[in-house]
């Protein structure tokens, strides 16, 4: 679907991460598409900058609310937030995630993975949870979630063994939150994003650990790709989803042996 049909017109959409990288990437498209958008994070300067700039690009309505998605506390009051503003929701984007540094497994510390399996896995699904109790009791019923899986959600590279286990354990959450969702209307998909050029991702132009123990660089694409999808994605009527996708650099070492 490309830009500028406004199929987002009238409705909410909270995008979680969405001050920098690949969520601020989402957060502009969507309100480019006439969505109000929400955006969380940690950083409040960083989420007050980033809602300010768009909103002067795109001229709609971007707030910012930090929030620590982690923390079941600061997750309710976020929705509720968004409750008491706007009264529902139409579309969260579970975006926000955090990595550990690439060291073997056996020497990632109980802290490094207590907070990563916050970030990226409990994260979505109190989100996800409160989303469901929004989006079941609004007038008109119903709403949209979409899941940043990552590539990590299909194929580990070395060393990465705490983001792998909570990016597959998220292709697990989308498949039950479909499912259950069914009955309020609430649909879930997944998108799985290989090599998308970020902040994150700058030290590929210089080499990153492959499979057979060789270092190499590996291509990216732009966010703006991914963001596209995304509308795509969110710009469909509640019975019928995209259950996963993948957008990746095609050149990437994903498919065949690595």
């Amino acid at each position: 679907m490309a830009r500028g049909s406004k199929s987002g017109n009238g409705k909410i959409a909270l995008v979680t991460g969405g001050g920098t990288g690949v969520g601020r990437g989402i957060a502009q498209a969507l309100s480019e598409e006439g969505y109000t958008v929400v955006i969380t994070g940690r950083r409040a300067e960083v989420l007050e900058k980033t809602a300010a700039d768009m909103a002067s690009q795109t001229g709609g309505t971007v707030r910012a609310v930090r929030a620590d998605i982690g923390d079941a506390n600061a997750v309710a009051r976020l929705f509720e937030a968004i409750r008491t503003e706007f009264g529902r929701l139409d579309l969260l984007v579970n975006n926000a995630g955090s990595n550990v540094p690439p060291v073997p497994l056996e020497e990632v510390t109980f802290d490094q993975w207590s907070g990563i399996v916050a970030a990226n896995l409990t994260g979505a699904f109190l989100c996800t949870q409160q989303a469901f109790r929004l989006m079941k009791a609004q007038t008109p019923r119903g709403g949209r979630i979409i899941n940043n899986g990552s590539i990590s959600a299909q194929a580990p590279r070395p060393n990465s063994a705490p983001y792998t286990a909570t990016k597959h354990a998220i292709s697990g959450l989308t498949k039950s939150t479909a499912l259950d969702g069914r009955k309020y209307d609430i649909a879930c998909g997944q998108i799985d994003i290989g090599n998308a050029a970020t902040d994150m991702t700058s030290r590929m132009n210089s080499g990153v650990l492959q499979a057979n123990g060789e270092t190499a660089s590996e291509p990216t694409i732009p966010v703006a790709h991914i963001a596209d999808a995304v509308v795509y994605m969110a710009s469909l009527p509640l019975d019928a989803n995209v259950l996963t996708m993948t957008v990746m650099a095609t050149k990437m070492p994903l498919v065949g042996r690595g």
